[in-house]
């Protein structure tokens, strides 16, 4: 019985995303590992309740990522069609395809450029030390450092972008974090969207009233005023990067911490240097080894192709595991934490024309937030058992959901 990927099926398969080892919770699950040296791709159930396939290597990712032939708008497709409170929102640009992607993405490219992510150092700087200050000053310990530090870095630097005030943060943290539960149900996803939607909206409105310089504004000045954006679109767009900018760096800031804590002499290195081109380095390295989107990259085969000698039909559904694919042999011994190698072609950001639009954003804040916590906190450790750590297995985003320690 072949039961095209996309459709429902009786077969036991595997789940995707697959568990994390206890042992090692850094690490991929060990399944991948096997997919990777199988033949073909390897046939899943997706959290969506949906078979696709699986594409775990490191070079078939590549080709998945930037082949025209296969689809970053799944939407389009009734495996993953819209409800209808979604399909009367503007479609998000990450979801779409060039022309339409091309044409949303080359508007915003200019607010991303590494000069003017670099420009926004010193600001980071300055908000990092308020926010460790603010943590130390309030002495409690045992600390929660997702809550004290990882969550509200990012959260601040990206309402600072956006024009967002700080203050509306656990609504907008609340919603994501429903978004990107994996037992989330489509009522409470559909929800969360609309509300957080709306609440977009309402500032998008206001600032048309009282524009500030923040992104939002500006395209407002330059975008709308000129009918190449819609109020509904750049609403949408603000909303995706509400999203994404606070969601991924909180967990690669708590999530690193801890890979850091638990291997200290690559955690010296970092607190030890002045020189910032170890530190890039470094955490080149951590967005290799911990690979936070582990069920993030959906795609949909327009033509029939071949991906790994596994012949994917027009229609199939495809999840791309950049986990699996940055652990694969591209890397020199990839299950080892080496923040001294040269992980330059990592796919944590993925590849190609939607790889992420954010990532100097967020190497500029990583590489503020490592050196700078372990400056202040030399005696940084852990309060509970490696084996107490709730981890994010249940997240389409990958981390802890708590990061208790000491110093």
């Amino acid at each position: 019985m072949n039961t095209p990927p996309g459709s429902h099926s009786s077969i036991e398969l595997p789940s995707f995303p697959g568990l994390r080892s206890s042992v090692c919770p850094f690490d991929p699950p060990a399944e991948y590992t096997r997919w990777r040296h199988d033949t073909g791709l390897p046939r899943v159930l997706t959290s969506h309740g949906r078979t696709a396939w699986a594409v775990t290597r490191y070079e078939d990712a590549r080709l998945a990522l930037g082949d025209p032939r296969i689809s970053a708008d799944v939407r389009r497709y009734p495996v993953m069609a819209p409800s209808a409170q979604d399909a009367e929102m503007p479609p998000a640009f990450p979801r779409q395809d060039d022309p339409d992607h091309a044409r949303t993405r080359r508007m915003l490219t200019g607010e991303f450029t590494v000069k003017r992510m670099e420009a926004m150092r010193p600001q980071l700087r300055d908000l990092i030390d308020r926010v460790l200050e603010e943590m130390i000053a309030e002495g409690r310990q045992p600390t929660d450092l997702v809550r004290a530090y990882a969550l509200p870095v990012p959260s601040l630097a990206i309402s600072l972008l956006l024009g967002v005030p700080y203050e509306n943060h656990p609504f907008f943290q609340e919603h994501a974090a429903t978004l990107a539960r994996l037992d989330a149900k489509e009522d409470e996803r559909t929800a969360a969207r609309r509300e957080l939607f709306d609440f977009i909206v309402a500032l998008v409105k206001h600032k048309e009233r009282e524009p500030g310089d923040d992104l939002i504004s500006r395209l407002l000045v330059e975008r709308v005023a000129t009918e190449e954006l819609s109020h509904e679109e750049v609403a949408m767009i603000a909303q995706i990067l509400l999203h994404a900018g606070h969601e991924t760096t909180a967990n690669m800031i708590g999530l690193g911490t801890l890979a850091l804590l638990c291997n200290p002499h690559q955690a010296a290195r970092i607190r030890d240097t002045d020189d910032p081109g170890v530190v890039a380095g470094a955490v080149e390295e951590l967005l290799r080894y911990l690979t936070i989107a582990q069920d993030m990259v959906w795609r949909v085969a327009v033509e029939d192709l071949t991906i790994g000698g596994q012949l994917v039909r027009a229609g199939d559904l495809l999840t791309i595991s950049l986990p699996a694919a940055n652990r694969d042999g591209f890397f020199r011994n990839p299950d080892d934490l080496d923040i001294g190698r040269n992980a330059r072609g990592h796919l944590a950001f993925g590849h190609g024309i939607h790889q992420c639009l954010g990532q100097s954003l967020a190497r500029v804040e990583l590489q503020e937030a490592f050196p700078a916590l372990l400056r202040a906190l030399p005696d940084l450790r852990l309060a509970v058992p490696l084996e107490e750590v709730e981890f994010r297995h249940d997240m389409a985003t990958f981390g802890v959901h708590e990061l208790p320690v000491r110093w």
